[in-house]
């Protein structure tokens, strides 16, 4: 088995050594004698570097002060830097001290020693510092960009998933078999209904190259989408709407209206034997763009809290907003259910 060396060994040597050929070619420029004595202090200060440096490195793995760091952790590193150029001068001097590492001649006390070490000695272990953050903050922001990448990539998956489900077969055949008992009873109807079902299919094939849409478009879908349903519940299906015409600009995710209506006829008016109400509410609040929708019901087992639809809108509103965005569906005053979604408000 071939030894192989890591590649923070490899900077670390590579690093030292060419500080130690720097040291020396100053040493020739300004014609100082490279005696025995200069290449020894020399080998004692790079061997001192790189222990005390690699000393640093695992103290700062160990106390995990990898950024990003908060102001309380960038002390505590300023704090554990300097305290290693200090150890690292200290034992450097008492290492030349016992060893007799100096020219008799012109031996100094070991105050003085130990503050020229600290002069030399400090900049090169801050810079190898500096260096080692700046390393590993490339490391953490190429990390966090592959990250996002496939965050994306698995929301765009979800939300493609999503947009199939919405127009599912049974709502099809639901609308169809309505469409097909209206032919003879009222054909303007079927052919009005004819209309918003194709426009339904058509805005669900167009979702998936959409970022976010107006509020207006998605609510022209969810209308059409309402209107078919009521064609089939008749009167159990009550629709109301509380639209502030303000709020008919914002963008909002595609399909995601959609998807909590229908969770609203699927789950509420639909098990309901006189059926119910489904309420629209659009609305400026506290400087956020509130959207709710508000059903007849009970939330219960069948729906699951990380259920599929539910999961998929939290997943497109942390992707497309982060924290700025919210969304929450619970039970209110005893037979309704709320969706409530909370967004930044857009500039217009």
């Amino acid at each position: 088995m071939k030894f192989r060396l890591s590649a923070y060994w490899l900077c670390q040597i590579a690093g030292w050594a060419f500080y130690g050929l720097v040291f020396m070619f100053l040493a020739l420029v300004f014609e100082q004698n490279i005696s025995t004595l200069f290449v020894q202090r020399l080998l004692l200060q790079l061997f001192m570097g790189l222990f005390f440096t690699h000393l640093l490195r695992e103290f700062i793995n160990y106390k995990k002060l990898l950024p990003p760091l908060n102001k309380r952790e960038w002390m505590f590193l300023l704090v554990l830097v300097l305290t290693t150029c200090v150890l690292c001068s200290f034992v450097s001097s008492v290492i030349v001290e016992t060893l007799s590492l100096y020219d008799p001649q012109m031996k100094a006390s070991f105050a003085k020693r130990f503050l020229s070490d600290m002069f030399y000695d400090s900049p090169i272990i801050i810079v190898w510092a500096s260096i080692y953050y700046v390393w590993h903050y490339v490391e953490a922001t190429r990390k966090s960009q592959l990250d996002r990448v496939q965050l994306e990539s698995v929301v765009k998956e979800l939300e493609l998933k999503t947009i199939k489900s919405h127009i599912n077969p049974h709502f099809i055949f639901n609308a169809l078999n309505s469409i097909r008992a209206l032919v003879d009873e009222n054909p303007e109807r079927a052919r009005t209904a004819i209309t918003e079902l194709s426009n339904i299919l058509r805005s669900s094939m167009k979702a998936d190259s959409l970022e976010t849409s107006p509020l207006e478009r998605e609510l022209s879908i969810v209308k059409d989408y309402l209107a078919l349903e009521h064609i089939r519940f008749e009167d159990r299906l009550r629709i109301e709407y509380d639209i502030d015409e303000d709020t008919l600009d914002q963008q909002v995710p595609p399909m995601m209206l959609q998807t909590l209506v229908e969770n609203a006829i699927k789950h509420g008016i639909s098990k309901q034997i006189d059926g119910g109400i489904v309420k629209i509410s659009s609305g400026f609040k506290q400087n956020q763009h509130e959207l709710i929708v508000l059903n007849t019901g009970k939330l219960s087992s069948e729906i699951n809290p990380e259920g599929f639809g539910i999961m998929s809108t939290f997943n497109r509103l942390k992707l497309l907003y982060g924290a700025k965005a919210y969304f929450e569906i619970k039970n209110v005053n005893g037979n309704l259910v709320e969706a409530k979604v909370i967004l930044p408000l857009q500039p217009l």
